[in-house]
């Protein structure tokens, strides 16, 4: 332990999430999968925006930004879990945990950010349709995404800085996968009414704001598609936000599970359960929502495929000629 006016330990001890042995081989393999899916699927996301020019809108731009998001957080907590189901090297140095928490709270914060940014482009998308590209210009689009991961990168610095000011002498054994806020909180021997005032003052201002906003937008871009006349139209302007939609009522519905469930009725298993749904499980979906439900991405991805069909035949053809 470190000793002074600030008490804390060396290394923290993930307790993960379980302690059977028989389940270790299993989780392993199944996260290992997902994980696989996860950057496979991002990246090829993020790829497919970049060459496919028919995809060079503010809409995919948005759309790659939230896969780097995904991507990134998926890659903070997954390889740790991983590594303490394959070896069972449980232990997270005191700074690595640090780090964990920074960029864990920090890219749920963006995340939640991209999500309310992509629902005012979908409403300016459906209810100014003539502006669209003069409002959401790429200078505008820019600057909303510099702002979102800028609002994740100090909302975290606030919540760890918080974190850490805290003396740990109680234990140093995280009932969880993950160095969460409430986790760690628990562990301390410190007076923690200020690091929960910070959290729901900064993380509910966020996650309600961010909410509101998704709301709001939803709210004016039915209304404008029940006074369409055209059933054609309506039906086009909701398939445009299907597939975001689907993306928010995954990550809302399980953040609102976790955190607005009665302390009575709250277990820790079902708070790691909706933990890894929200840290692994939607970041490997959120790719796939957009490449089936996407009629434009579906378009793009068969006309790379054949591009890169005919280069390969091409390839085959010259390396024939030579031979």
């Amino acid at each position: 332990m470190k000793s002074g006016n600030h008490t804390s330990p060396d290394e923290f001890i993930l307790l993960g999430l379980t302690q059977d042995a028989n389940l270790q081989i299993s989780f392993f393999v199944l996260f290992l999968l997902i994980f696989i899916i996860t950057v496979v699927g991002n990246a090829s996301l993020m790829t497919l925006i970049i060459i496919a020019p028919r995809l060079h809108t503010p809409m995919y731009f948005l759309l790659s930004n939230l896969s780097f998001v995904d991507l990134s957080y998926s890659s903070a907590i997954t390889p740790k879990m991983l590594q303490t189901f394959l070896d069972g090297k449980k232990s997270i140095s005191f700074n690595g945990c640090i780090a964990q928490l920074y960029f864990f709270v920090s890219l749920a914060t963006t995340d939640a950010l991209l999500l309310a940014v992509m629902a005012y482009d979908r409403y300016i998308a459906i209810c100014n349709p003539l502006l669209y590209h003069v409002i959401m210009s790429r200078r505008l689009c820019c600057h909303l995404v510099v702002s979102a991961f800028t609002g994740g990168a100090v909302q975290s610095m606030i919540q760890t800085g918080c974190i850490f000011r805290l003396s740990f002498c109680n234990s140093n054994k995280i009932n969880h996968f993950v160095c969460d806020i409430v986790a760690l909180q628990k562990l301390s021997c410190s007076d923690t009414s200020l690091n929960e005032t910070v959290v729901i003052l900064f993380g509910g201002l966020t996650s309600i704001g961010s909410f509101v906003v998704i709301v709001m937008s939803y709210f004016y871009i039915i209304s404008a598609v029940l006074r369409s006349k055209s059933a054609m139209g309506r039906r086009r302007a909701f398939s445009t936000c299907a597939s975001h939609f689907t993306c928010v009522t995954l990550f809302y519905g399980t953040v609102f599970f976790m955190y607005l469930k009665p302390t009575s009725l709250a277990s820790v298993d079902q708070g790691r359960v909706a933990t890894v749904i929200y840290t692994v499980v939607i970041p490997m979906l959120n790719p796939l929502i957009y490449a089936l439900r996407n009629k434009e991405v579906k378009e793009a991805l068969g006309k790379v495929a054949d591009m890169l069909s005919c280069i390969a035949k091409l390839s085959l053809e010259k390396d024939n000629k030579w031979g």
